[in-house]
């Protein structure tokens, strides 16, 4: 993609409005994945989210790229090529990462079974302190296969077979540098001009219902809240006045089909009389909004049954964002750490840097 043009004054101005109302870290990630061996399942997908939401896909079967907001039109509109621009970076991707994974079986002595290979790639902007930080990071069959340090501008190799390719990589200091602009630079700009055109959506805020849910009387009682936007959210539990660390188990932020999210924390309660309940609550704690949501811990408003939205398949839920991706679940190296990359709609190149060979051609 070329680089992100000048705003006008009148978007700055509003933007700088909502940044005072309520300052956020946005993020812009990326995830590549390559499958092997995987039944009914696409060789390679791509994915695009902006603040956890996914914005675009693609995938080896439909060989297109595709918008998943309403608002992505704005970005076609004034980029008329954005779309097959990204196919075409994409279709270059599919290929090699068809060959890396075959070449990362052989560095780990495999033939058949199941296999992914991926890559992670994002920026994160806080839009306050105007800070930035990039990630760039590369998976095999769930585990950390290679990652750059932006600070060192090295590539740090936790397994042994990716030594080889730590060499290769680290010696290629045109690369490197162009990895470290993408990162600071280009990355950041495209997400800042995300933002901007799904501001609307992006920056909204929406609180969530709270429910609570005990499956038996000796089970844990579950908070859970859903519905709630951004992601930037805290739920704990309380107990006169004072948070809780101890016998309690907090879930992940997982999102809904609808853009939304959901989370859950559990307390155990099996060694607490029933008339001490009433000295506990659960909190829940939303970006933006300064007053919390506190819900009393009170058997008859504690459900016996799962309310309407509820789950505990924790992977289905993540899966809904990542889309198609999600079908990966035990390999998906879904991590806090989410890490950046440098093509789709930024870089002007194609399949650069996801070779693990030296026949591979370096990014174009």
């Amino acid at each position: 993609m070329g680089r992100l043009g000048a705003q006008s004054s009148v978007l700055a101005l509003l933007m700088i409005s909502l940044h005072a109302a309520a300052p956020r870290i946005h993020s812009l990630k990326y995830f590549y994945t390559a499958t092997s061996g995987v039944p009914n399942f696409p060789e390679f997908v791509s994915v695009g989210l902006v603040d956890e939401v996914e914005i675009y896909h693609y995938d080896s079967n439909t060989r297109r790229a595709e918008p998943r907001q309403d608002w992505m039109s704005r970005v076609t509109e004034d980029d008329p090529q954005y779309l097959k621009r990204n196919t075409e970076i994409f279709m270059g991707a599919q290929q090699v990462f068809k060959a890396n994974i075959e070449i990362a079986k052989q560095r780990f002595n495999q033939t058949g079974g199941v296999h992914i290979y991926q890559n992670m790639y994002s920026c994160e902007w806080d839009d306050e302190t105007n800070k930035v930080k990039g990630y760039d990071q590369y998976g095999y069959d769930g585990e950390d296969f290679i990652s750059f340090d932006l600070e060192t501008e090295q590539w740090i190799a936790p397994k042994q077979q990716a030594v080889i390719t730590k060499h290769k990589w680290d010696n290629d200091r045109a690369w490197i540098a162009q990895d470290k602009n993408y990162l600071t630079h280009l990355c950041p700009e495209w997400l800042k001009k995300y933002v901007n055109y799904g501001r609307s959506s992006l920056m909204r805020t929406e609180r969530p219902s709270v429910s609570l849910l005990q499956k038996t009387p000796s089970s844990p009682v579950s908070c859970h809240a859903t519905g709630f936007y951004p992601d930037s959210a805290t739920l704990f539990w309380r107990k006169n006045g004072e948070e809780l660390h101890e016998d309690v188990d907090l879930g992940e932020v997982l999102p809904n089909h609808d853009g939304t999210f959901q989370m859950r924390v559990d307390l155990k309660l099996s060694s607490v009389p029933a008339e001490d309940w009433r000295r506990y609550e659960c909190v829940f704690q939303l970006s933006g909004v300064d007053e919390d949501m506190v819900t009393k811990l009170d058997k008859t408003r504690t459900n016996t049954e799962k309310p309407a939205g509820f789950t505990f398949i924790i992977i289905i839920a993540a899966v809904a964002v990542l889309g198609i991706i999600a079908a990966v679940v035990g390999f998906l190296v879904y991590k806090r750490n989410r890490n950046a990359k440098r093509s789709s709609d930024k870089l002007h190149s194609s399949t650069e840097g996801s070779e693990l060979s030296e026949e591979l051609n370096p990014k174009a």
